[in-house]
């Protein structure tokens, strides 16, 4: 019996994503924060508990393009041709996020503001594209065969549009958690106050997606609703809620350590688990699947041997950064010119 390497390879490509929503989203999300931080010393605190190891989380997203090119090409050329405009937007947003936050710490006391607010305002066109992107995928795109033949506009939709500000609501969770983990005084305090807020926030907007998402999809009411799967896949809400409880819990008795950020991390994942379940094994919906997508067999060998050597070597960097930058981070300590 022969490897599977279209399951392998959207294995891959799953499992980079997914560190790059975890790593890049509470980087992200200190940016969608800085609204509800006024004080600029606080602010400096906050970009540096992520200022040593924030341009390598973005690692992931390219490894997850790059994947999908190789592995995918049908899926690669579909999907950014269908998304040209959000993911121009998240590029945007992305670089523009960058440049301010190196700029911020090196600009003169009368342009710090505008730094502050080009780094937030980056940070929120990053993230809201994304959410667009993602909200845009799950509707599915217009196919001739498997060629796209809808127009630039078809990722705007309603749905697309509030998947959108739910990721804002997703990676401030997780920022707001991150900085509970990280920070001490009054700005840790803060950080508690917004992390229960954006922790049940988030579980709405969970409740609002998964309700929403089956009465427009048949396919993923049927994945979902239908036995043995209803039996098979009801852990997944259940975890979401009661992940949800034991977070604002620990949130509003201060418990030590990384107890609110971990839950975090299970939200996350367990929303992306459920996207999975709901769009498995469709690449390109509502009809394309991995193996009619995939490159050919030689090519996904070749290009899996130099991954799987990579990856590793990737865990291993971003495990040890983390490792060597722990502990809370002070007020006037860390990222310097």
């Amino acid at each position: 019996m022969g490897i599977d390497l279209p399951v392998v390879w959207a294995t891959i490509i799953a499992f980079g994503v997914m560190m790059y929503v975890i790593l890049d989203g509470f980087d992200l999300g200190i940016g969608l924060l800085f609204p509800f931080i006024p004080k600029r010393i606080e602010r400096d605190t906050m970009v540096n508990t992520v200022a040593p190891v924030w341009d390598g989380n973005e690692t992931w997203l390219v490894l997850g393009g790059a994947a999908l090119f190789a592995a995918f090409p049908l899926a690669y050329s579909t999907i950014l041709s269908a998304l040209y405009f959000p993911m121009m937007l998240m590029l945007a947003g992305l670089i523009w996020r960058g440049v301010s936050f190196e700029f911020r710490f090196k600009a003169d006391e009368s342009r710090k503001p505008l730094w502050d607010a080009a780094f937030s305002i980056g940070s929120y066109f990053a993230t809201f594209a994304q959410g667009v992107a993602l909200g845009a995928f799950i509707n599915g795109f217009r196919l001739d065969g498997t060629t796209f033949v809808g127009g630039q506009f078809d990722w705007l939709t309603p749905f697309s549009i509030f998947t959108g500000l739910a990721l804002i609501v997703a990676y401030m969770m997780l920022a707001s958690t991150w900085l509970v983990m990280r920070t001490t005084g009054d700005l840790h305090n803060r950080m508690r106050m917004l992390g229960q807020c954006t922790s049940v926030a988030l579980f709405l907007v969970i409740v609002i997606v998964s309700i929403w998402t089956p009465l427009v999809h048949d396919r993923v009411a049927a994945r979902w609703f239908v036995l043995p799967n209803l039996v098979l896949f009801a852990p997944v809400p259940l975890l979401v809620l009661v992940a949800t409880g034991l977070q604002v819990w620990t949130l509003r008795r201060d418990e030590p350590g990384a107890q609110p950020f971990a839950l975090a991390l299970v939200l996350m994942f367990l929303g992306y688990t459920g996207l999975a379940i709901s769009m498995w094994p469709y690449i390109i919906p509502p009809s394309i699947s991995i193996w009619t997508a995939s490159a050919p067999p030689e090519s996904m060998g070749f290009a899996l041997v130099g991954t799987l050597l990579i990856v590793p070597v990737i865990l291993v960097y971003t495990t040890w950064s983390y490792y060597v930058f722990r502990g809370k981070s002070e007020a006037g300590e860390g990222y310097h010119e």
